[in-house]
């Protein structure tokens, strides 16, 4: 089509396919009743003609736009500067792009954009939200059942009204942790501090709990509270070694916790593992590999979590589509069956949320 041309319509296909107009929209629609034949015609005079769907027409009939929003409940500045955060997206827009499906990324920088972010959700922009790195004391969970949007969280999610329901994506937070301690023990290290990541957030609060699982009767000095960036965790480890000078290793929340540490260690002259073992959390590559030493650390499948994420909000918007009534259950169990994934831990809550839950490993490397 050149320049100027105007766009090929939908009595333009049907004419080059020799059916009828209402037979070209149920096919460009994804709808039934069409025989074989008459589909694959359709689709050929589509191409021949470079006919594209006008996107509102079609949503007046799918009572679907094709977008997904994804909500990060972070700053700009954190979400960029944090690996995490650009592998989650992969994966979720993966699984987004494999379902010709739009990501629209909102970020929050304060208060103001929660509300702005529920009003755009409350909008009818989009079919579902995908939603991650929320604080306990976030608002956007409440705004977003009001807005009756579709969403999965990534993280199992901290509120305690049990009123709502919640699908989820997690990896296993609190065994990974024990998993890295018991490591540390078997080395023979007795005096094991925890820098931990924000306590407002449950993946954080999940990996201290594992800590004390294994070292319950620690000193209370031996953990620090940090915020899961390198900078946090060279604070943290001045501290700790202020406070308890003979520490003798460390499990730190993430793996930016975990390299801040390794630069601290390393200007204070402690040997690293001889003197001071590191364990960290996530397997962030290449940065687990490059630092000095390489890290030993807890491996979860961040990109792996997006997928699901998407691919279980795909799965509940097709449940409610036009013609799609009746197939499956309609609660957050269905959505998180466990067929998802092999080898993932399908968890009901007592707060009628449900999450998959991935398993996560322990990755020895020079560190410790």
């Amino acid at each position: 089509m050149t320049e100027g041309a105007s766009r090929p319509t939908l009595e333009a296909v049907a004419a080059r396919a020799g059916v009828s107009r209402a037979t070209v929209s149920r096919v460009v629609n994804g709808g039934e009743g069409v025989r074989e034949p008459l589909v694959e015609r359709v689709r050929q005079a589509v191409e021949e003609l470079g006919y594209v769907p006008n996107q509102a027409a079609r949503s007046l009939v799918t009572k679907r736009h094709d977008a997904v929003a994804v909500v990060i409940a972070e700053p700009e500045s954190r979400v960029f500067a944090d690996p995490f955060f650009a592998l989650q997206l992969r994966g979720i827009s993966k699984e987004l792009t494999a379902h010709d499906n739009q990501l629209v990324l909102l970020l929050t920088e304060g208060r103001a954009d929660h509300a702005r972010v529920g009003r755009y959700l409350a909008g009818g922009h989009v079919d579902g939200a995908l939603v991650f790195s929320l604080h306990l004391d976030d608002p956007l969970p409440g705004l977003i059942q009001r807005a009756g949007v579709p969403t999965v969280f990534g993280g199992r999610p901290g509120w305690s009204d049990a009123t709502r329901q919640a699908v989820y994506v997690d990896s296993d937070n609190r065994g990974g942790a024990r998993t890295a301690v018991d490591h540390l023990v078997g080395l023979g290290r007795t005096r094991i501090a925890h820098i931990t990541g924000p306590l407002d957030q449950t993946s954080a609060a999940d990996r201290l709990d594992g800590y004390r699982d294994v070292v319950g009767d620690a000193d209370p000095r031996l953990v620090v509270e940090s915020d899961f960036t390198p900078a946090g965790g060279e604070r943290a480890m001045r501290e700790l070694l202020d406070r308890v000078p003979d520490v003798d290793a460390v499990f730190a929340a993430n793996d930016l916790t975990a390299a801040g540490a390794l630069r601290v260690l390393r200007e204070r002259g402690r040997r690293v593992p001889e003197d001071v073992a590191v364990v960290g959390f996530d397997d962030m590559l290449p940065l687990a590999e490059q630092t000095d030493p390489p890290l030993t650390t807890v491996r979860q499948d961040i990109e792996e979590m997006g997928r699901l994420m998407a691919r279980l909000l795909l799965r509940r918007l097709d449940r409610r589509s036009p013609g799609e009534a009746g197939r499956g259950a309609a609660g957050p169990d269905a959505a998180a069956g466990a067929d998802v994934t092999a080898g993932a831990d399908v968890r009901a809550g007592s707060d009628a949320s449900t999450g998959v839950v991935l398993p996560t490993t322990l990755v020895r490397r020079a560190s410790a």
